[in-house]
């Protein structure tokens, strides 16, 4: 049965996306959270972020500096969080 994963990024933002990326390979339903700050402009995160746009993940953030990502209040992101069936903190 397809599970329902969110990718909680905070601090280690690249690990968390490489992660996210990966994860599509259990053939689950994947989403990203970015938590609290801009996400780092690297290489890295821009290759993952065109990788995840290409397989039409969603991004979901609560800082207003990350364009392109669906903006929620910290209080509705922890909402949405809860019908996750795995949340995996970074």
């Amino acid at each position: 049965m397809k599970k329902k994963v969110a990718v909680v990024a905070r601090d280690r933002q690249e690990e968390a996306l490489r992660m996210a990326v990966g994860l599509t390979l259990m053939d689950d339903s994947i989403d990203v959270f970015v938590l609290d700050r801009k996400l780092e402009d690297s290489e890295n995160n821009r290759l993952n972020i065109e990788t995840m746009e290409l397989m039409d993940m969603k991004m979901y953030t609560n800082s207003a500096e990350n364009r392109g990502m669906e903006y929620h209040s910290t209080a509705d992101m922890a909402r949405m969080l809860l019908g996750y069936d795995i949340v995996i903190p970074y």
